[in-house]
């Protein structure tokens, strides 16, 4: 584990104020994330305390787990912006998190895909095994005229010695979105000593919450565990998390 010699720099304090989070799930009662409005504005309001000003939630799109569609986002939004905007002065925005899968290559072909901006497109794989023609998806992605963006990819250990393969999703254009709470060691050591190679590396491009619950709140509140501060400071400043 990577233990600084200097000041601990606590998480919460590196946010920059104005913040745009392009990754949470703080959407109500759709997937893992929050289960009711009540719990979403509770959640944002802390959020906000950390200067975050602009939340897009992405509700996992994965079929015969959590079979939401671009319907059923778009109607929780729409449903949930006014008390969004009543409780808390803000209205949020909605993306997806899409499974690295053959139903994305078909919400694809359709083009019925929710962007986080523009033609980014915020994509997942599984934590136990990458998808044996994850090199097909991605083609059919960016064929259809799309920019993705790898969600955490310090969080996929079967790679941890094996950068080979991070270096094929670099080659082919993808972005890099690391969870804020990595260089903790919330998600443990394994994921740590990814994070900081792939910040070493300079692999990541831009930050996303990953907020579901409580417990990722008050991690923020925690220590980083890094040497390459500067490095995820600098990812806190992409494009993508600016409007």
């Amino acid at each position: 584990m990577f233990f600084l010699s200097k000041k601990k720099i606590i998480l919460k304090d590196l946010i920059p104020t104005g913040f745009k989070d392009i990754h949470s799930h703080i959407l109500p009662g759709i997937d893992d994330g929050s289960p009711d409005i009540q719990t979403s504005i509770g959640l944002m309001r802390q959020m906000q305390e950390f200067g975050i000003e602009h939340f897009t939630g992405t509700p996992h799109i994965y079929e015969h787990v959590w079979d939401n569609t671009s319907q059923i986002i778009q109607h929780t939004l729409s449903e949930s912006n006014p008390t969004f905007q009543s409780e808390l002065g803000v209205q949020a925005h909605a993306a997806a998190e899409y499974m690295m899968d053959d139903h994305l290559a078909k919400l694809v072909k359709n083009r019925d895909i929710l962007t986080l901006k523009d033609s980014y497109i915020l994509i997942e794989m599984s934590y136990l095994a990458p998808p044996i023609h994850w090199e097909q998806i991605l083609f059919d992605v960016q064929l259809a005229g799309y920019q993705p963006v790898l969600a955490h990819p310090e969080r996929y250990i079967y790679w941890r010695t094996d950068f080979a393969a991070f270096n094929k999703f670099k080659d082919r254009g993808c972005l890099f979105q690391m969870n804020a709470l990595s260089p903790t060691g919330y998600y443990g050591w394994e994921v740590l000593e990814s994070a900081e190679k792939l910040l070493k590396e300079n692999f990541i491009d831009c930050v996303g919450t990953d907020i579901h619950h409580q417990r990722h709140i008050d991690a923020f509140k925690q220590p980083l565990q890094i040497k390459s501060i500067k490095e995820f400071e600098q990812a806190f400043d992409h494009s993508l998390n600016k409007l």
